[in-house]
């Protein structure tokens, strides 16, 4: 079985930037700082923060893995150009 997985490159970001902030968020549970703050309390504030933050912006955006979100996303850009073609032509 092949898989085929082709992404844009923000796709690609901000899932390796989510991996980065669930990774930092468990280390910093399990007593490990990673991010260089000597007070706990500020570390954990902000691995909270860090892994909040790079949630949302990593599932925000449209995340197309396979072929066929690939497909459907070029549709989609399809119609909305034809909806903007024809509002400009009235």
């Amino acid at each position: 079985m092949k898989i085929n997985i082709k992404c844009t490159k923000a796709t690609v970001i901000r899932t390796v930037l989510l991996i980065a902030a669930l990774i930092n968020n468990f280390l910093t549970i399990r007593g490990h700082s990673v991010l260089p703050i000597d007070d706990e309390e500020i570390a954990q504030v902000v691995s909270a923060l860090f892994t909040g933050v790079t949630s949302i912006m990593a599932w925000w955006k449209n995340n197309s893995f396979t072929e066929e979100a690939h497909k459907a996303d070029s549709h989609l850009r399809e119609m909305k150009n034809s909806k903007k073609s024809k509002t400009k032509e009235n």
